[in-house]
């Protein structure tokens, strides 16, 4: 992967906003970030929540937006009719499969459960070497500091030995990410292993 073949970024996120507004600022921020690196959102494709929220950014700022949902939640998440993408699918493997492939790197805002399956299915992956695209987790507000704690307690029980390391980059600031992901997409071009794991947080 070179750094121009980092055109989309697929964001995992809930498809409920929380109760801290700063997770829904977050969202926005993130989508006008992308909208102006130029780099299209894959995303699931729900207009609720904080899917909901950083597709309209990017697509506010003029970006680029592919949304994949299973046909069972085009109501209950009603589907964001709005992205020039739309693709309709009859399953959830199927809607994970296509995020992958579309995507060149993958986000995790604050979500639920749905979330954090999808972004433990792409640090498995990592971890097995089926695939190098950046994963980086947008701590916001300490969000996902109990996952990275258990992450943590798994290395230190010596579940995650070295050779087996999880790869994934951590970020508070929303910022930074773009720039992380370039900087991790870059490196993946060159064949550098990446410092595992790179945490951006102050």
């Amino acid at each position: 992967m070179t750094n121009s073949r980092l055109r989309n970024v697929c964001v995992y996120c809930g498809s409920a906003s929380g109760d801290d507004p700063r997770y829904a600022a977050a969202a926005k921020a993130l989508g006008q970030a992308l909208a102006a690196a130029d780099l299209g959102l894959v995303y699931g494709g729900g207009a609720n929540g904080l899917m909901g929220i950083v597709a309209r950014s990017v697509l506010e700022a003029g970006g680029r937006v592919t949304g994949i949902i299973p046909d069972f939640l085009e109501k209950r998440e009603l589907m964001l009719r709005e992205a020039q993408d739309l693709v309709v699918v009859p399953d959830m493997h199927t809607r994970k499969r296509l995020m992958f492939e579309r995507a060149d790197a993958f986000v995790a805002l604050p979500g639920g459960v749905g979330t954090l399956e999808e972004l433990v299915e792409q640090l498995t992956w990592v971890q097995l070497g089926r695939h190098r695209k950046p994963v980086l987790i947008a701590d916001v507000c300490g969000f996902w500091r109990p996952l990275l704690a258990l992450f943590a307690h798994m290395r230190d029980s010596g579940f995650i030995r070295q050779d087996t390391e999880v790869h994934y980059m951590v970020s508070e600031k929303i910022e930074d990410i773009v720039p992380m992901l370039k900087k991790a997409a870059e490196m993946a071009a060159r064949d550098v292993a990446p410092e595992q794991p790179l945490d951006n947080r102050l």
